[in-house]
């Protein structure tokens, strides 16, 4: 694509540099272009006198030759005329036509950018993986670049089902809820560098939704859904995943709290992630399930790992028998400057504030039945 809408893509391909760059030597003042030995008798009350034999232009190549006892103009940025090896700045010169004098001793290379100072050809300048931004843009351009191959954006249909939820927006009917679900995993999406395809509210009817599942498996290239996937009568999306491709679905309930009745199915090679209802839930299992997935299918393999801190428990903190129970929490430095981690008050799971409060979470084995006071854990941070 080109390389003006590359910022915040995913390189494709690793990019080497064709050319050196700068090509030339160039100045890196407003001065005069000599040799640096004819400087070295300068002093500021006894100047070196040279004469001016031309005049070189930053974007023109300097006609005028640099010998011993002469000196060419030259603008910042000018490739350095034949023979010169240093510049000295106008602050430390006087000029009376084309007499120049010079009250100060310059080193060989001195205010001069040498060719290939900054790349050289064959530099490493974007690597396979790494996200296009505005600073690797710009060393794309300094190498005469105009495309650059990206990974495509992976299209996520979202969907969310159930009559009890409502458009933002709209009208609120008495026992109805605003949809936070769309909202939140449209984000969570586009954090993971992919296209999110929202498709609505689907009622809990079975060929309302088997329809629009199909539409987001023709039109998307993973499919997110929230509610419809526990063990009430009306919990219909396990059922009719099965009936859109094989294998169908390959993960029915999972040992964890929350999350329990999360679902994962492969459609025709297409994954479908259809998560709990309840918005903390459907969020935090996105997080640690299907958000690996799209970073991978979006080509972010460099993407750095979740951020850890290792902390001590301020409370004591119990899991859910025989599954594995992810805690959100809050840390607090105590007056010694350790680390005290908490659970969020706000624990149900149907409680959004739950996740906004967060500072991360911690995870406990389905093995162990409670975190106690003073215990390390580790906390991945949100």
């Amino acid at each position: 694509m080109p390389l003006l809408q590359a910022c915040g893509r995913v390189a494709a391909e690793t990019v080497k540099a064709s050319l050196d760059v700068p090509p030339f030597h160039r100045s890196t003042v407003d001065g005069f272009a000599m040799k640096a030995k004819d400087t070295f008798n300068a002093e500021e009350d006894k100047p070196t006198t040279l004469k001016v034999v031309g005049q070189a232009q930053a974007g023109q190549l300097p006609t005028a030759k640099v010998t011993q006892g002469t000196a060419v103009e030259i603008a910042t940025g000018a490739p350095l005329p034949e023979g010169a090896d240093a510049v000295v700045m106008f602050e430390d010169t006087t000029r009376k036509n084309n007499t120049l004098d010079v009250y100060k001793v310059v080193a060989k290379d001195e205010n001069v950018m040498k060719a290939g100072s900054d790349l050289r050809r064959g530099d490493v300048l974007l690597q396979n993986g790494q996200t296009i931004t505005s600073r690797r843009i710009g060393v794309l351009a300094a190498s005469g670049l105009t495309k650059v191959t990206v990974f495509k954006r992976p299209k996520v249909a979202i969907i969310s089902t159930g009559g009890e939820v409502v458009e933002p927006g709209k009208p609120l009917p008495p026992g109805r809820i605003y949809d936070i679900n769309a909202y939140t995993l449209n984000a969570a999406v586009s954090e993971c560098g992919c296209e999110p395809l929202y498709l609505g509210i689907i009622p809990d009817n079975f060929e309302d939704l088997k329809k629009t599942l199909r539409k987001a498996l023709a039109n998307a290239d993973v499919v997110v859904t929230s509610g419809g996937v526990s063990v009430g009568p009306k919990d219909l999306t396990p059922k009719i995943l099965n009936e859109l491709g094989k294998p169908g679905v390959i993960v029915c309930g999972i040992a964890v709290k929350p999350g329990k009745p999360t679902t994962i199915a492969i459609i025709d090679g297409k994954p479908v992630f259809a998560l709990p209802g309840h918005p903390t839930s459907a969020l935090l299992i996105f997080h640690i399930l299907a958000r690996p997935v799209l970073l991978a299918m979006a080509g972010r393999t460099k993407e750095p790992e979740q951020t850890t801190v290792q902390a001590v428990a301020g409370e004591r903190m119990f899991s859910a028998k025989g599954r594995r129970t992810f805690v959100t929490v809050n840390l607090v430095r105590d007056d010694s400057g350790k680390l005290r981690v908490f659970p969020v008050a706000t624990g149900q799971s149907g409680a959004i504030t739950t996740l906004t409060k967060a500072d991360g979470f911690i995870e406990i084995d389905e093995r162990t039945q409670f975190v106690d006071v003073g215990e390390k854990v580790t906390v991945y941070l949100f």
